[in-house]
């Protein structure tokens, strides 16, 4: 004769008996009383809330808040469960603080905006680590055995260990070398160049500059690369100050004709 085999319900300290409170509150109007009613429960239910929000405190966030996140879904358990339905209020409760607590990490706490398909992805490999880790002794899997334990394609499986780290970003204040001196990232990012708004325009101005006679081309040299004042370059060349402000605003006027010209 084959033993028959007793399935046996782990009941924990924190499921309170509150079906009496949930009768007395479907029989009432919606006010202030109901209200209380409701409060009693959902304070008679917070340690199950809170034993729920324990089992996400290693994924980042601060378990106060994760424990306000599920207080939340056990307030929306309550209000939502209908007693005369036959269904125990903790096997409606449980999936109902547990896919808030699970919304709450796929919608508020990414550090860089992941699409909804990428953040499947990545939950599905989770689970995969961890059923390698605790039924297989795998602690460290490849990707190959990702992918098979989890049905995915290696692809997919790196895809979604990348979105493991988009839950938490690096400071800028963080050092590269070590943890409290040496340079930092902040660092070394580049800065904004301004001269780059001069490209265009200085890649439109060599090619007319290369056929000003060699002398203007030298007194432009003078004054806008070496800082040399008017009268300082028509002492060097020998010539009056009124001339080289002339041959200046003549290479100038026939350089800005020039671009335009092409320009148009």
């Amino acid at each position: 004769m084959t033993p028959r085999v007793m399935a046996y319900r782990v009941r924990h300290e924190d499921v309170p008996d509150t079906s009496a409170a949930f009768e007395r509150a479907a029989g009432l109007p919606d006010g202030p009383e109901k209200d209380r009613t409701r409060g009693e429960i959902v304070c008679a239910w917070l340690p199950m809330a809170d034993r729920l929000a324990g089992r996400f405190r290693h994924r980042g966030e601060a378990l106060e808040d994760l424990r306000q996140v599920a207080a939340i879904g056990l307030v929306k358990a309550v209000e939502r469960y209908d007693p005369h339905r036959g269904t125990a209020f903790e096997s409606f409760a449980v999936p109902t603080i547990t896919g808030e607590l699970k919304r709450h990490f796929r919608d508020r706490l990414w550090s860089v905006h992941v699409p909804r398909r990428v953040q499947e992805l990545r939950a599905r490999v989770r689970d995969a680590r961890d059923e390698l880790a605790q039924r297989h002794g795998i602690l460290a899997p490849t990707v190959d055995e990702l992918a098979f334990h989890a049905g995915m394609t290696p692809s997919e499986v790196v895809m979604g260990v990348e979105a493991m780290d988009c839950f938490n970003v690096l400071s800028l204040d963080a050092s590269l070398s070590s943890p409290d001196e040496g340079p930092t990232l902040g660092d070394s990012l580049g800065a904004w160049d301004e001269a780059l708004d001069a490209v265009v325009d200085r890649e439109s101005v060599k090619p007319r500059l290369r056929r000003l006679p060699d002398r203007e081309k030298w007194i432009l040299y003078l004054r806008f690369f070496r800082g040399m004042t008017q009268s300082s370059i028509a002492e060097d060349l020998g010539i009056s100050q009124m001339h080289v402000s002339r041959l200046i605003n003549d290479s100038c006027a026939r350089i800005r004709r020039d671009v335009m010209r092409d320009a148009a």
